[in-house]
């Protein structure tokens, strides 16, 4: 089962998908509105974490959507000062740990030569960090052109207007998900990420074109096709943080008008956010222009 190479991929990106494809398509829009008799009116933005900078469009109808609420709520509040205590606490490895124990020496000197080739610096200097720490580092280096975040110009945007900023999820209970594939694995998946760039490339550039072109349906089927419907890793990753945001977009809404952005991936689906939402009585509307 591929897993770290998928999963960083996917985490990164926020492009997750669940199991059953037999759905009526959603419409091609990243944007919907969310609108019920116990909430205040809100949005839900699918984001993608990283995409080249001559493809990142803020469009109007999103600015709309963000002036419009009273509060942003994304996966993770990025902007508090305990998420980088969280990512310091849960990234590295138990006190005495070492990366290297976990991979033999031809995997350790794959990853020390690509390290030291893009950074300038070896796998010494990321000893104690934990697989899915490394998987972020080689991610930022196999980009060939500028890069953007929607989530960092989302907290920049947060902070002009002054509007609070929270999240769905914490980080310590990303990395409890990531630690339940075995380091040995986690490895596996670094150094065929590293020795089939091209491949990784062409899948990333696909998933740019879908969300580019606002298609969930294709998001949808293509991450499924890609993570070849293994159901466990899906309900894992996806399934089960989607269900877990429901009550909590409830209860944000319930108090303030929200604009929530979440991974695009997260969107469709049977156990996607819209579907879900949908089933817990509110109604769902595409926002197309």
């Amino acid at each position: 089962m591929k897993n770290l190479k998928q999963i960083g991929i996917a985490l990164v990106i926020t492009l997750l998908v669940a199991f059953n494809l037999k759905e009526q398509e959603l419409d091609n829009s990243l944007l919907w509105k969310v609108e019920g008799n116990n909430i205040k009116t809100s949005y839900v933005f699918g984001t993608i974490h990283l995409i080249p900078q001559e493809d990142f469009v803020f469009k109007n109808k999103v600015k709309m959507a963000f002036q419009a609420c009273d509060k942003a709520v994304l996966e993770l509040d990025m902007d508090s000062p305990e998420f980088m205590k969280d990512v310091m606490k849960y990234s590295y490895l138990e006190k005495g740990d070492e990366l290297k124990s976990f991979m033999d020496d031809k995997e350790y000197e794959i990853l020390d030569t690509y390290l030291k080739e893009k950074l300038g610096t070896g796998m010494a200097q990321f000893n104690t960090a934990k697989p899915f720490m490394l998987m972020s580092v080689l991610l930022t280096t196999t980009a060939s052109k500028p890069m953007a975040s929607f989530e960092m110009t989302l907290i920049q945007m947060a902070a002009k207007a002054k509007k609070e900023i929270e999240g769905l999820e914490t980080y310590q209970s990303q990395a409890i998900i990531l630690d339940q594939t075995p380091y040995d694995e986690q490895i596996d998946d670094l150094v065929e990420m590293i020795e089939n760039p091209d491949k990784n490339a062409k899948i990333y550039s696909k998933m740019v074109d879908l969300y580019v072109a606002e298609n969930i349906s294709g998001l949808y089927d293509y991450m499924d096709e890609y993570m070849d419907g293994d159901i466990e890793l899906m309900e894992k990753f996806l399934d089960q943080r989607n269900n877990n945001w429901i009550p909590k977009i409830e209860a944000f809404s319930k108090q303030e008008s929200v604009f929530y952005a979440v991974g695009a991936g997260h969107l469709g689906g049977e156990q996607g956010v819209i579907n879900l939402l949908k089933k817990a009585g509110y109604t769902l509307t595409p926002v197309l222009e």
